[in-house]
């Protein structure tokens, strides 16, 4: 580990800078209440209900707002040796050593956090037992996984009318498949083999977890890198997303393997590491390429200046930078050629499928099916003059064309969104505060973390949806955030010890502890555990599709069935259009229209029964 030494001066966080985090918690705190308590309506509705809210952002801190100034006026130490238990000394306030007993609450700290993230994460899995996915994107990727684990990109599509199977993210146009990127599917693939698949993502998460925690020992130590990992563990929208079968997971584990393996090569110039780097940049590319460009491209332009003029490659100054273009360049081919192994899968996927390289089947329907979701300001201006026939209208027309207010409304959203589900707004306002005004307190490597947040958001400025639950575009930011928040505390108890105020510490993680109350836990009346309340977000999409599938069962008695949906064009968000790739399967699901065409139709299916399901009325004929 790194030789750096921890600061444990007097000016790691200054007074002024504590002082203006808390008068920026202060402003959060006023920004998210005031408008509560000063408008009538809302205010009975507060106080005949939820005392903080269905969101509990701000309240429920209010008491250490007051706490706060009495510990830091108050019972003042001189000597800092008393002022800090042995056990935090060690894991806070002293650098990674790579002595046999710090090597060792590594590695119990490591698997503490892994087991921790993958507990909680199936705990919550068993809100959701035995119910199908809640969103089109699952269903897209399931197909995919499907498809892997028998071999094959895609399927045929139906061949006497294929519209009737037209699929929600899926490609229909002679081909039947997901028009997502392979990564996802192919974490998903061996559990699906296992009739497992949610094992995959909740393992996801555990891992993501665990190198989380090796990421902030890397750069700073043991406590940071346990405290960070373990937030992630507790996290409500880490726990909630570990258990939807979308693409963050997995490429969390190729974001944060490469995030570990590239600090380490910066501190060590490890050809190995460059290459592992390389390797979790290009898995995560292989699930979400735009997430893995934004979030790679600050370590991305280090590098590349490394590189051309062989400076800034170590933080630790001991070893002298490389001396040659040609022993730097070394590293540079270990960091391309999994990269560019990676661009060969996608160039193959596209073939296999597009029948062109250069088109993947994800631009394919996107300009087919939904051309008002284009990348882009003013995507629905420019998607209407290329709308065809076979655009979906209902979906489609969901998107709103973006305008700069827009985007904007919508970054505000992401962030408030990002902090609310990962931890909370307050201590990540405060955390971000201190962070940004103390970047020479630490590791300069700190400061790829914070660009690596602000190139993420900015990358998808350009989109006019602001996420599922608010901010599904910007997920990968959580585990940077709680890096931060991790390092803050480091850095904080550097400061409290060096200037004796011993009570702050507690008072720190006592806030940090409410934030962890209100994720996990309802106290009546004063706040609905937020991850209580996302469970029952997601469970009601899910219960919805589990009671069409059991209807359908229970009317079929037994018999092949085809069932016609008569979609709701007012309700994009459930779609009962959902078919695997084999035609022959005893239930097919297929969209009508007209329920004049049903007879016609019908004769398709000859030897099944036939049934029509109203999705407005959620009602069989």
């Amino acid at each position: 580990m790194s030789n750096q030494p921890i600061q444990t001066d007097k000016k790691i966080v200054p007074a002024g800078v504590q002082l203006l985090a808390y008068v920026g918690m202060l402003i959060a705190l006023a920004w998210l209440e005031l408008p509560v308590w000063l408008d009538a309506n809302l205010r009975n509705e507060r106080l005949n209900g939820w005392l903080s809210g269905r969101d509990p952002d701000a309240l429920p801190f209010l008491p250490f707002l007051f706490l706060f100034p009495l510990c830091w006026f108050g019972f003042r130490k001189p000597r800092r040796v008393k002022t800090f238990p042995v056990f935090l000394r060690r894991l806070f306030l002293e650098s990674p050593k790579d002595g046999e007993r710090s090597l060792l609450l590594a590695w119990i700290s490591a698997f503490a956090v892994f087991f921790g993230a993958f507990l909680m994460s199936q705990k919550a899995g068993q809100q959701f037992s035995n119910l199908p996915p809640a969103f089109h994107d699952e269903y897209s990727y399931s197909l995919q996984a499907e498809l892997f684990a028998q071999g094959k990109w895609s399927a045929p599509s139906f061949a006497a009318e294929p519209d009737l199977f037209d699929q929600m993210h899926v490609l229909n146009e002679g081909k039947f498949t997901s028009r997502y990127f392979p990564g996802t599917a192919f974490w998903m693939a061996p559990f699906a083999m296992l009739s497992n698949v949610y094992f995959g993502h909740q393992l996801a998460q555990a891992i993501s977890a665990m190198l989380i925690f090796w990421v902030g020992r890397e750069l700073s130590n043991t406590g940071t890198g346990l405290l960070a990992g373990g937030l992630f563990a507790l996290s409500p929208g880490m726990i909630l997303f570990s258990n939807l079968l979308l693409a963050h997971h997995p490429t969390l584990v190729g974001l944060t393997f490469f995030l570990w393996s590239f600090l380490r090569m910066m501190r060590t110039g490890s050809l190995l590491n460059a290459l592992l780097a390389s390797c979790g940049l290009a898995f995560a590319m292989l699930c979400r390429p735009m997430t893995a460009a934004s979030f790679g491209l600050p370590f991305g332009i280090v590098f590349f200046w490394w590189w051309i003029r062989g400076e800034g490659r170590k933080c630790d100054q001991d070893t002298p930078a490389s001396a040659t273009f040609l022993y730097r360049s070394r590293n540079v081919l270990a960091m391309a050629i999994p990269l560019i192994m990676g661009f060969a899968v996608l160039g193959f996927q596209n073939y296999s499928i597009t029948e062109d390289v250069s088109k993947s089947p994800y631009s394919i329907y996107n300009d087919i099916y939904t051309p008002r979701h284009v990348y882009g300001f003013n995507n629905a201006i420019r998607g209407e003059r290329e709308s065809g026939p076979l655009a979906s209208d209902a979906y489609d027309r969901w998107a709103d064309n973006l305008t700069p207010e827009i985007s904007a409304k919508n970054v505000q959203l992401r962030l408030l969104n990002s902090w609310r589900w990962t931890l909370g707004i307050l201590p990540l306002v405060a955390a971000g505060i201190v962070f940004l005004l103390t970047p020479k307190s630490a590791d300069r490597r700190w400061i790829l973390i914070a660009l690596s947040i602000i190139s993420i958001h900015v990358a998808h400025i350009p989109y006019w949806f602001s996420g599922i639950m608010g901010w599904h575009y910007v997920f990968e930011t959580a585990p940077l955030w709680l890096l931060i928040i991790a390092e803050v505390t480091r850095r904080l108890l550097c400061q409290w010890r060096a200037s004796g105020r011993w009570m702050m510490k507690y008072c720190w993680f006592l806030f940090l502890g409410a934030a962890i109350a209100t994720n996990l836990w309802t106290v009546k009346p004063l706040w609905p555990a937020r991850l209580a309340r996302g469970t029952v977000e997601l469970k009601y999409p899910r219960q919805l599709y589990a009671n069409f599938r059991e209807q359908v069962d229970l009317l079929r008695a037994g018999e092949p069935a085809i069932v016609f949906v008569v979609p709701d064009s007012d309700d994009v968000s459930m779609d009962y259009v959902i078919n695997f790739p084999d035609w022959n399967q005893e239930v097919l699901v297929a969209r009508i229209r007209d329920r004049e065409l049903v007879s016609e139709y019908a004769e398709l299916f000859p030897d099944r029964k036939v049934l029509v399901f109203d999705a407005k009325g959620r009602s069989f004929e």
